[in-house]
């Protein structure tokens, strides 16, 4: 098992190669103190659960994670009062979702991160992912990001039961 670790500062560790990397606009917080729409980054280690890409954009990546291309009709609830929360959706869906075929390209790579998903905890954040970041860099919304060529770098040593710990 790997442990891929991202500190607060923005740098991103394998066991033989460092990255940069983006994180939340509201810097990192104790995953207890996570709240949905806080624009924080929660510390801990969670599992890297699974891979979609946009098969219209990119070649599928390898790596030993589950894989699967993204359908236009994929969304993610973030509504906290949904029975969906935290969960993937078709969309149109009736509440509060985000749609991950985006017409920028962060989600042209995501990675499905175990966080508050067994089961969802109402209000304390979801869609919790590591994908592309925008050149230079700039904050997300409380995800991970890395330069595509390095996400696709850190996929092909991802195995299933590897972590990715956020930390200070």
């Amino acid at each position: 098992m790997t442990t891929f670790i991202v500190n607060s500062a923005g740098r991103f560790f394998t066991p033989d190669s460092e990255y940069a990397a983006a994180l939340g606009k509201s810097g990192v917080l104790a995953e207890a103190d996570k709240r949905e729409g806080d624009k924080a980054t929660p510390l801990g280690a969670y599992r890297l659960r699974r891979v979609l890409y946009r098969a219209d954009r990119v070649e599928k990546p390898e790596t030993g994670l589950p894989v699967r291309a993204l359908r236009n009709d994929d969304g993610w609830c973030d509504a906290p009062d949904d029975p969906a929360y935290n969960r993937p959706v078709c969309l149109p869906y009736p509440a509060s979702c985000e749609a991950l075929t985006r017409e920028d390209e962060l989600y042209d790579i995501v990675v499905i991160l175990a966080h508050n998903d067994a089961p969802p905890v109402p209000g304390l954040g979801s869609a919790i992912f590591l994908h592309c970041a925008k050149p230079g860099y700039p904050p997300t919304l409380g995800c991970v990001a890395l330069a595509r060529a390095d996400l696709e770098a850190v996929l092909k040593r991802a195995q299933p039961g590897d972590l990715l710990e956020i930390r200070r």
